[in-house]
């Protein structure tokens, strides 16, 4: 009888030997797609990001203006309520420097009380570092922001694989991932959080290495947080509509870059009949990136979303 161990080391020894080709349909790892009876059911969410540049003491992004509104993921979750979303996404980039537990209670408690639930979080992290403390590093944050989000009772974390840490060959990296991602999995699942490896560039820039990292992973609480604006393969829409089985929250973009073309607007309407098809069953978070002023820009694309989803 194959042990979890024994099977694991095989798996990383074959993702080592050659990647998605390697790990044949038989030996596709510990997840399956995921079984949702009954029909489709979206539940309509906004990522923080979409608002990056007016968080107070933002930590990532440029900051905005003299003069520019600035909100905390209080005034969000307001805003949010506000929109009639079910959910918020509260990126951890635009959480204070410095917080603590009391904090997230207060958070967790106002969302609550505008009727709004905390959808998860998203952190920024690179599983393909070699082994070492600074990799060690990575893993740490995502575990301690799995603490955080069990706090603030949000079931999700999107995190990212990585880019390829050069001299390290995509075979070399992907058994690197996958080992930190089980790592973390393990310690979330033990707190009730899903781990949404997203669809990030790197090196899940393509569909077939994304889904071969999944399907590796030994643990029912890893899933792919599916992106709608990041495949920029030849046919994204097809792209996305074969990584949906296995999806644990879904972000929606307002714009799309197949391949060799300019970016333009996404098929709204294609993308929701898509997660109807699909039967998925969970969050539609809206994130907003395009040029067009995000108070302005991103009502409208609720609006829409909330029709179409019915």
């Amino acid at each position: 009888m194959t042990t979890p161990c024994s099977r694991r080391s095989f798996l990383q020894q074959a993702a080592l030997a050659g990647g998605a080709l390697a790990l044949g349909p038989a030996m596709a790892g510990a997840i399956e797609p995921f079984q949702r009876p009954g029909k489709a059911r979206l539940q309509l969410s906004l990522a923080a990001y979409s608002f990056r540049q007016f968080f107070k003491d933002q930590q990532k992004d440029a900051a905005a203006p003299p003069g520019t509104r600035r909100i905390d993921l209080f005034d969000f979750v307001d805003y949010c309520a506000a929109q009639g979303c079910v959910g918020a996404e509260v990126t951890s980039y635009y959480f204070p420097k410095q917080f603590d537990h009391a904090f997230l209670l207060r958070l967790r408690r106002h969302a609550f009380l505008r009727g709004v639930a905390l959808s998860g979080t998203a952190v920024g992290n690179r599983f393909t570092l070699p082994k070492g403390p600074e990799r060690d590093a990575e893993i740490a944050s995502v575990k301690k922001w799995v603490d955080h989000a069990a706090v603030m009772g949000a079931p999700h974390i999107r995190v990212f694989a990585g880019n390829l840490v050069k001299p390290a060959t995509l075979a070399e990296a992907k058994p690197l991932a996958v080992e930190a991602l089980e790592e973390c999995a393990d310690y979330a699942g033990n707190k009730g959080v899903f781990l949404g490896l997203e669809n990030h560039g790197g090196i899940v820039a393509e569909p077939g290495d994304l889904l071969d990292m999944v399907r590796t992973v030994m643990s029912p609480w890893v899933g792919i947080n599916l992106d709608t604006g990041n495949f920029h393969t030849d046919d994204p829409y097809a792209d996305l509509a074969r990584c949906l089985p296995y999806a644990v929250n879904v972000q929606v973009k307002s714009e799309i870059q197949p391949r060799g073309q300019k970016k333009g607007l996404a098929d709204l309407p294609r993308l929701v009949k898509m997660l109807q098809d699909g039967n998925y069953q969970g969050y539609v978070a809206l994130e907003y990136e395009a040029a067009e002023d995000p108070w302005t820009a991103v009502p409208p694309l609720l609006k829409q979303l909330k029709e179409l989803m019915g």
